[in-house]
This record gives structure tokens, C-alpha cells and sequence, in this order.
């Protein structure tokens, strides 16, 4: 199948085991949770009653007081005492395997060229590491401001100039992944780099 390059009157000729791939919503759903959750932390940690320190005696008699009867001032139950469940570090990975990663790629990249946010360029740069060129070149493509700018690989120029853009991301090839191509309204991709994502997904 062929795609219109934006900006030109020719075409260029894409894959449609990619670009003709139905939209199969649970399996991006799945790969989307499971890069999301593969980028979570999981370092939080609190301490039970047993790991705060203090509280080795009993704080009054048992009875006798009239107060109810506590065995250690460091309770849950008590101000500066320990949690009752306690969050513990903790790996939050969901496995998701290379097969149903690309193909949800696949998926999200068929669906964006079918909603005619996928626009193909010849290529992608800037002379100069200018805010306002980058702005420019990515609104005079796709008439708005929030896009992906995918290359094959991104000159220093490129990254300088688009990095203060909050609504405008660049990466290359191996930086792209499904977050980033759902989150945009617009993708904007060389030819170059269309050719190894092909190589890549094919």
C-alpha cells in the first residue's frame, strides 16, 4: 500500500502486515499497562511496629489504671507508632512477551494512519537549535502543536530545539514506544525511520 508524503506530491510504499493491521484494543491495553507499570519505582517502604524504634517496656501495669491495656507505645494504634500493613518495596513488572509488544506497535501505528495522524516526511531537522524554528516546522506539517517527531536518528539541533516544547516530543527509532505514540495527537515520521521501524515490526 502507498502513503501520501506530507508536504510533497509523491508517495511511498509501506507494508500493510503494518499499516493495513486491525486495531486490537485489550492487546494495547495490556502492553500500555505493562510498560507503565515496568516504569514504576517501587521503592516505597514503611515500617511495621516491630521495625520503629522504641517501645521495649510496657508503658503502664496492666491493671489498675483505669486506662485500656497497651503492651508497647509503638501499636499502630498509636501516634508515632508502626503501620499496620506496611507498604514494602516491591517489583511492579507486568510481563508482557516481544510477540504481543510489537504487534499492539502495529496496531497503534495502522490505527494512527487510519485517523490521519501518521504523516511521512522526506525528513526532519532544523538549522539551528531555535525553539521558535522547530515550533514552526511542526505546525506548518500538521497545523497544530502537539506531535511526535520520529527520526532515525536526532541531530543535537533537533533535541535543543524542540526540547522546551511542552505538547512536542523527538525520538528516534529505538526511543519510540506505545505511551509516547498514543499520548500525541499528531506523529510525524521520516521515511528513513519508517524503513527500520518496518525492519523492526516486519
Amino acid at each position: 500500500m502507498e502513503v501520501k508524503i506530507t508536504g510533497g506530491r509523491s508517495n511511498v510504499e509501506v507494508s500493510e502486515a503494518i499499516f493495513a493491521t486491525e486495531y486490537r484494543a485489550p492487546l494495547v491495553h495490556q502492553v500500555v499497562v505493562s510498560y507503565l507499570a515496568g516504569a514504576r519505582a517501587g521503592t516505597k517502604a514503611q515500617k511495621t511496629r516491630s521495625e520503629v524504634r522504641g517501645g521495649g517496656s510496657k508503658p503502664w501495669r496492666q491493671k489498675g489504671t483505669g486506662r485500656a491495656r497497651a503492651g508497647t507505645i509503638r501499636s499502630p494504634l498509636w501516634r508515632s507508632g508502626g503501620r499496620a500493613f506496611a507498604a514494602k518495596p516491591r517489583n511492579h513488572a507486568v510481563k508482557v512477551n516481544r510477540k504481543m509488544y510489537r504487534g499492539a506497535l502495529r496496531s497503534i501505528l495502522a490505527e494512527l494512519l487510519r485517523q490521519d495522524r501518521l504523516h511521512v516526511v522526506r525528513s526532519f531537522d532544523v538549522d539551528a537549535p531555535r525553539t521558535k524554528d522547530a515550533k514552526a516546522k511542526v505546525e506548518k506539517l500538521v497545523k497544530s502543536d502537539d506531535a511526535l517527531v520520529v527520526t532515525k536518528s536526532v541531530s543535537e539541533n533537533l533535541y535543543l530545539a524542540a526540547r522546551n516544547l511542552p505538547r512536542v516530543d523527538v525520538r528516534d527509532t529505538e526511543g519510540l514506544d506505545p505511551v509516547t505514540l498514543l499520548t500525541h495527537e499528531h506523529v510525524i515520521v521520516t521515511v528513513d525511520a519508517l524503513g527500520q521501524i518496518e525492519e523492526w515490526l516486519g
